[in-house]
């Protein structure tokens, strides 16, 4: 199975295959979670400064912090998925 990857933002990818969810940062629990993780040492910011919109929960327990929402990740996802299909395809 090869490995495939998504771009989150200002040069940033992240495996796909690896991903349990993309989780809203605006919510309570959300927030407690990350804190958790800073503390921990598993929370990864690939925010470069800017606000973070998405939080990518993988399955190794970290956490990626995303500037772009979660919604535009499914999208570039599921674009990506596309053209792999079309490049099988003869």
């Amino acid at each position: 199975m090869a490995t495939e990857l998504v771009h989150i933002g200002f040069g940033n990818v992240i495996a796909v295959n690896r991903v349990i969810t993309f989780l809203s940062v605006n919510q309570q629990p959300i927030k407690r979670l990350l804190k958790e993780s800073r503390e921990k040492g598993l929370l990864i910011d690939a925010t470069h400064g800017r606000k973070a919109k998405a939080a990518i929960l993988f399955d190794t327990g970290h956490i990626v912090l995303a500037p772009v929402t979660a919604e535009t990740i499914a999208h570039r996802l599921t674009t990506a998925s596309e053209s792999i299909e079309e490049k099988i395809e003869p």
